[in-house]
C-alpha cells in the first residue's frame, strides 16, 4: 500500500478515480463562521427531543460522538460540546460551490451526497497533471474558497477510492495504486466492505472472519440442496442451479469476495457424486455468471437424459477480495447493469427478506423447501417481486418517498430499486463527514 499527503511521492499511474469527501461538513461550516469555536468540540443538531447528531467536529468525535447518534447520548459523552442548530440552506449553498469546483476539473462527476462525490479525472490529466496532483489542487481550491477541509482518495476504482478517502481523514490525500490494493485491504475490518453492516459483521465474526484478509483466505462459498425425492427432470435441476447460484452470489457479496472458479456438485440416486469445475476469465460475484457456468458444467457432466439426482450444489472457490477484482472496472469500462441490479436486490432482500425479489423461473410452486411462490416480475427481466405493502411510507411503497415504478439500472428491467451508480447509496452512515 502506498499513501501520502503530498503529490508526486506515490505511483498514481492508472488511478484516475477520485473520491472527495468534506471533513465533518456541517460542523466545519459552522466553525468556519464562528472562528472562536476552532479546536473545540462542536455538535450540529437539535438540542432537545429525540433528535440525533447530524455532524460533529473531530474534537467531539474524540469523546465517542458520531453522526446519527441520539443527541441525549452525545451530550452525556461530551457535555462540554457546543450544540448548534442546523442551517440546511447554508450547507446546500456551500455544497453547490464545492460541486462547481469538481465540475471545473472534470465533467465526470458523480455526487453521492451534499459533501462527497466521485470524479473520473482521466480526461484532465494532460491539462492538470497526475491524479494525486489534481486531488491536491481540489483540496487547496476548496480550502481557499470555502475555508473548510476535505479528504481525497485516489485509486483505480470507486470502491477503493472511497475507502482511501476515509483512511485519509481528516484533511489528507491517500493514493492506492493497483498493485497495492490487497496490501491496503487485508488489514481492514470486514465492516469496511460494501454492504457489511452490524448484523453481517457479527455473523462473519462468529465464523472467525474479522478482517478482509480473513475473508480473502477463506477457501469457498456455496450452497447445496437435497431433493425431497430424486429428480430426473433437467429443467427442475436447472431451476435449482439458478436458486443455488443466487445464494452463492449473495454469500460472495456479503463476504466482500469474488470467485475465480465455479464448481457444480451432482449426487445421483445411487450416491455416486460427480463434481465439475471451471475457472473464469475474471473473478465474479454475479449470480448470472455463476448460473450460466453451472448450467454448462451440468450439461458437460455426461449424464443420461433421465439420470436421477438426489442432490445438487454450487460452490465458488479461488476467492479474492471483490474490490481487487473490480479494480479494472471504472467509468464506462464495461456495462455494470447486472452488478448494480444484483446489489439492488441485496438491499431489497436485506429489508424485506430473500423472497422479496427472485427469478421468475423459480415461481412455479416447485420449491424444494416448500415455501409458496411469489408474483411475476416485469416482463422480460426474469425477476419477480413480492414487495410487502408499506402504507406508512409516502409516495406508495417506495421507502425513499419517490413515486413507485421508477426506472432501474439500464438494461435490467428492474423498477423502483435503482441505487446510485456507485452501488454505495443506502449504506453510507447518516450525517456528513
Amino acid at each position: 500500500m502506498t499513501g501520502d499527503r503530498a503529490p508526486g511521492t506515490s505511483d498514481d499511474t492508472g488511478c484516475h478515480i477520485l473520491h472527495v469527501d468534506m471533513d465533518a461538513f456541517y460542523a466545519s461550516v459552522e466553525v468556519r463562521d464562528r472562528p472562536g469555536l476552532a479546536g473545540t468540540p462542536v455538535i450540529v443538531g437539535a438540542a432537545g427531543g429525540r433528535s440525533v447528531v447530524l455532524s460533529a467536529t473531530y474534537e467531539a468525535r474524540a469523546f465517542g460522538v458520531r453522526s446519527a447518534m441520539p443527541m441525549s447520548r452525545a451530550r452525556r459523552l461530551c457535555p462540554q460540546a457546543v450544540i448548534i442548530p442546523p442551517r440546511h440552506g447554508l450547507y446546500a449553498a456551500v455544497s453547490r460551490e464545492v460541486m462547481a469546483v469538481f465540475g471545473s476539473v472534470t465533467p465526470e462527476v458523480e455526487p453521492l451526497a451534499l459533501d462527497e462525490a466521485f470524479l473520473d479525472v482521466s480526461g484532465a490529466l494532460r491539462r492538470l497533471g497526475g491524479p494525486a496532483q489534481i486531488g491536491e489542487l481540489i483540496r487547496a481550491t476548496i480550502g481557499g474558497q470555502q475555508g473548510i477541509t476535505c479528504s481525497v482518495g485516489v485509486a483505480p476504482c470507486k470502491f477503493i477510492a472511497k475507502l482511501a478517502s476515509t483512511a485519509a481523514k481528516p484533511d489528507g490525500l491517500l493514493v492506492i495504486p493497483a498493485d497495492g490494493i490487497l496490501d491496503f485491504l487485508h488489514p481492514l475490518p470486514v465492516s469496511a466492505l460494501w454492504g457489511v453492516g452490524e448484523r453481517t459483521g457479527r455473523f462473519l465474526a462468529s465464523l472467525g472472519l474479522r478482517t478482509v484478509a480473513d475473508i480473502a483466505h477463506e477457501k469457498s462459498i456455496g450452497a447445496e440442496e437435497t431433493f425431497a425425492s430424486d429428480v430426473d427432470d433437467p429443467e427442475v435441476i436447472r431451476r435449482e442451479l439458478l436458486r443455488l447460484s443466487g445464494r452463492t452470489a449473495r454469500g460472495l457479496r456479503r463476504a466482500g469476495c469474488a470467485a475465480r472458479t465455479v464448481v457444480v456438485k451432482l449426487r445421483l440416486a445411487d450416491f455416486t457424486t460427480i463434481t465439475r469445475s471451471r475457472t473464469l476469465p475474471e473473478p465474479t460475484d454475479l449470480a448470472q455468471e455463476i448460473y450460466a457456468t453451472s448450467c454448462e458444467l451440468y450439461a458437460a457432466a455426461g449424464l443420461d437424459a433421465r439420470a436421477r439426482l438426489r442432490l445438487v450444489g454450487v460452490r465458488a472457490t479461488g476467492l479474492v477480495a471483490s474490490a481487487a477484482a473490480e479494480s479494472q472496472l471504472a467509468f464506462g469500462d464495461r456495462p455494470a447493469s447486472w452488478r448494480e441490479a444484483e446489489r439492488a436486490l441485496d438491499m431489497i432482500a436485506g429489508r424485506f427478506g430473500t423472497d422479496a425479489v427472485r427469478p421468475a423461473a423459480l415461481v412455479d410452486g416447485s420449491r424444494p423447501d416448500g415455501n409458496p411462490p411469489g408474483g411475476a416480475g416485469p416482463a422480460g427481466t426474469g425477476l419477480t417481486g413480492t414487495r410487502p405493502a408499506r402504507p406508512d411510507l409516502p409516495g406508495g411503497n417506495r421507502p425513499d418517498g419517490n413515486p413507485p415504478g421508477g426506472a432501474g439500472p439500464a438494461g435490467t428491467g428492474l423498477t423502483g430499486t435503482r441505487p446510485a451508480g456507485t452501488g454505495l447509496t443506502g449504506v453510507r452512515p447518516a450525517g456528513p463527514g
